[in-house]
C-alpha cells in the first residue's frame, strides 16, 4: 500500500466516522455561537473597547479559531479509540508507517476544524461588514489554524490510551490555550505573566491572523502570525511522530518466556 493511499483510507474513515457523530460536531458549532450570540450580546452592554467596535465584532475572529480548534483537537479521539480498542498496532503494522497515519489523521481533524470554523465565518456578514476580497484570506487563515489545531490535537493524544483520560486531559489543554489568546478579552489588559504566556501561544498567532483578514487591529505582522502558526505545527508533529506509539518498538519481536 503506496503512503498516499494509507492516508487517503484514514481521512475517508476518519470523516466518516466523523459524521455518523452528528451529535459531538453539533455540540462543537453550539459553543461558539453561544458565545457569539449570548454573551456577546450581554457584553455589547458594558464592554468598551477601542476604537468603538462592538464586542461582537471584537470577539468574532476569536469565535472562528474557537470553533476550528475545538473541531480540530478533539477529533483526534480517533486516535484513542482506535489504541483503545487494537486497530492503530493494525494500522502501524502497515508498510506506510506512522507518517501516514499522522499525517492522514491530521488532515481529517484539519477538514473536521475548517468546516466547523467555516460555517462560524458564514454567518460574519451578520456581524461586521465582510468585503469579499477577505474571504479568500480567511479561508487562508482559518486553514493554518485547522492544521495547527488538528496537529496540537494529536499531540494531547500521543501517549493517551482511553477515552477517559483524553476527555479529561483535553480540556486542561483547550481551554487555556483559548482563554490565554486574545480570542475573548485584548491581551494588553492582561498580567505581564499571563502576556508572556500568550506570546508563546500558537492559539495567539492565529487570532491575530483572523483579526488581519477581518480588518481589525493587530499585535503582530501577518507574516510573524503565519511563521508561529507553521513552527508550532511543525513542533507538535515532531513531538507527536516521536511519543506516538511506543508498542510499535515491541512489534515483530518475540514475547519474553516466563
Amino acid at each position: 500500500m503506496s503512503r498516499l493511499s494509507a492516508i487517503h483510507g484514514i481521512v475517508a474513515r476518519d470523516l466518516r466516522r466523523a459524521s455518523r457523530q452528528t451529535g459531538r460536531l453539533l455540540g462543537g458549532l453550539a459553543r461558539p455561537f453561544m458565545w457569539l450570540l449570548l454573551v456577546g450580546t450581554g457584553y455589547n452592554a458594558i464592554a468598551r473597547l477601542e476604537g468603538g467596535v462592538s464586542y461582537q465584532a471584537f470577539v468574532l475572529p476569536g469565535i472562528i479559531v474557537m470553533a476550528a480548534l475545538f473541531g480540530g483537537m478533539l477529533t483526534a479521539i480517533a486516535t484513542v479509540y482506535d489504541r483503545e480498542f487494537g486497530m492503530l498496532r493494525l494500522m502501524l503494522a502497515s508498510p506506510a508507517g506512522v507518517p501516514a497515519v499522522l499525517g492522514g489523521r491530521a488532515l481529517a481533524a484539519a477538514l473536521v476544524g475548517m468546516l466547523q470554523g467555516g460555517i462560524v465565518l458564514a454567518c460574519a456578514p451578520f456581524i461586521t461588514p465582510l468585503p469579499p476580497s477577505a474571504v479568500g484570506a480567511a479561508i487562508g487563515a482559518l486553514a493554518l489554524t485547522s492544521i495547527a489545531s488538528a496537529t496540537l490535537g494529536l499531540l494531547v493524544a500521543a501517549r493517551l490510551r482511553s477515552v477517559e483520560n483524553f476527555a479529561g486531559v483535553i480540556n486542561v489543554v483547550l481551554f487555556p490555550l483559548l482563554f490565554v489568546s486574545g480570542a475573548l478579552y485584548p491581551t494588553a489588559g492582561m498580567p505581564a505573566a499571563l502576556r508572556a504566556l500568550a506570546r508563546v501561544n500558537p492559539v495567539t498567532y492565529a487570532v491575530d491572523l483572523m483579526r488581519h483578514t477581518l480588518g481589525q487591529p493587530v499585535e503582530f505582522s501577518a507574516g510573524k502570525d503565519v511563521a508561529a502558526l507553521l513552527g508550532a505545527t511543525a513542533i507538535a508533529f515532531t513531538l507527536t511522530a516521536l511519543l506516538f506509539d511506543p508498542e510499535q518498538r515491541f512489534v515483530g519481536k518475540a514475547t519474553p518466556r516466563a
